[in-house]
């Protein structure tokens, strides 16, 4: 899996009150990427994450799937495309507080119809090490364990690539911690890229790369 963004732009509003979050980014990612995007609040920085994982769509500029342009796929396509191929993980959990964690990291494949689903979603929360919360509820659970859950739910379906969105963000240092190493071990061990998003300069420190943003510009 290869993304590659070149020269895309990203406005919000209209007329006096357009505001450019990103302005002509240029930038290629694929599995075993580790990617740090680091600037301060309001850089552009989750902009260009979305973008990368088209979640939103560029105002100028192209977007390349594999080399194929992003603007001749469907919505339908696009779909496939994330739900096959890539995994997200955010400060949000975004987690369902009815369901058991397996149930929340069985729901996607589900929905995909990913063939032995029940036994990826428990080898994915073995993984993370919360095999012995299967039956858990996410109110029963701390935030570090929470946050592993959805990474679990990201990573079930063996995703190329990866992006993270401030997954420390709403974490203590010891929890944060080890969220961060199992994220490590995902690009690692597994050899998925791994996109990550941080204003921490000690989390931007483990990657291989590092891009700043500064004002909507990668420097």
């Amino acid at each position: 899996m290869r993304i590659e963004l070149c020269s895309v732009s990203k406005a919000y509003g209209r007329g006096q009150g357009r505001f450019w979050a990103l302005r002509d980014a240029t930038l290629t990612v694929e599995k075993g990427t580790h990617l740090a995007i680091v600037g301060p609040s309001g850089s552009g920085k989750s902009t260009l994450l979305h973008l990368l994982g088209c979640l939103d769509v560029p105002t100028a500029g192209e977007v390349l799937l594999d080399g194929v342009s992003r603007a001749s796929l469907s919505d339908r396509q696009l779909s496939l495309v994330r739900r096959t191929q890539m995994g997200f993980v955010f400060q949000q959990y975004y987690l369902n507080e009815s369901m058991t964690a397996l149930q929340n990291v069985l729901l996607p494949l589900e929905l995909g119809r990913v063939a032995d689903r029940r036994a990826k979603a428990a080898e994915a929360l073995r993984w993370v090490g919360l095999e012995h919360k299967l039956s858990s509820l996410p109110g029963e659970m701390s935030g570090g364990e929470q946050q592993r859950m959805a990474i679990a739910r990201a990573l079930a379906h063996g995703p190329a690539l990866v992006f993270a969105d401030e997954p420390t963000g709403n974490l203590d240092s010891e929890s944060g911690n080890v969220v961060l190493e199992v994220l490590q071990a995902l690009h690692d061990e597994r050899g998925a890229g791994l996109v990550l998003v941080t204003h921490d300069d000690r989390v931007a420190a483990r990657a291989t790369q590092v891009l700043r943003v500064r004002d909507g510009r990668l420097e």
